[in-house]
């Protein structure tokens, strides 16, 4: 069993808008620089999380994405489920044709557990990740890294020969 980078990725891209709403909207190229996750990636993943409502998007200067509601109100069961994600235990993608065709033996075992994974999800509000104290000090070491990252970058350019 395991969740898919699909699933790991949208819900740590949605961390990190919590993270950084109260700044306003966020940028997919801010997310991908913490994140280290591509932009043309979180580009397909915030479609699907658009279209699942957990996001809308500001357009023009200053424009990004932020939570279409509080953090308190979105689960992350809910983001796993908008990426078209699963968290299934069994073989067979939950079909029921795990042996030759027919129901195996365990079948009934592995999606019991995938239904107790999506339940404990369910039970999970981004607020909660949000007041966990190592994910405060991940979020303040990203933060610390991509300004030492912008730094470096201006100062490069700085003294960079003109051609």
């Amino acid at each position: 069993m395991r969740l898919t980078t699909k699933g790991r990725y949208a819900v740590t891209a949605m961390l990190d808008l919590a993270l950084h709403a109260q700044k306003g909207p966020v940028s997919l190229g801010d997310i991908s620089d913490r994140q280290s996750i591509s932009v043309s990636y979180l580009e397909q993943l915030f479609a699907k999380l658009r279209k699942g409502r957990l996001v809308s998007s500001v357009r023009g200067p200053g424009g990004g994405y932020q939570l279409a509601r509080a953090a308190g109100l979105i689960h992350v069961a809910e983001i796993i489920d908008a990426v078209d994600e699963s968290v299934d235990a069994t073989r067979c993608q939950g079909q029921g044709d795990c042996q030759q065709g027919v129901t195996c033996l365990t079948h009934e075992l592995w999606t019991d557990l995938s239904q107790q994974i999506h339940h404990f999800l369910s039970g999970i509000t981004l607020q909660e990740l949000l007041s966990r104290g190592e994910v405060q000090a991940v979020a303040i070491r990203q933060s610390e890294a991509q300004v030492r990252r912008r730094q470096e970058n201006e100062t490069s350019r700085m003294i960079a020969p003109a051609c």
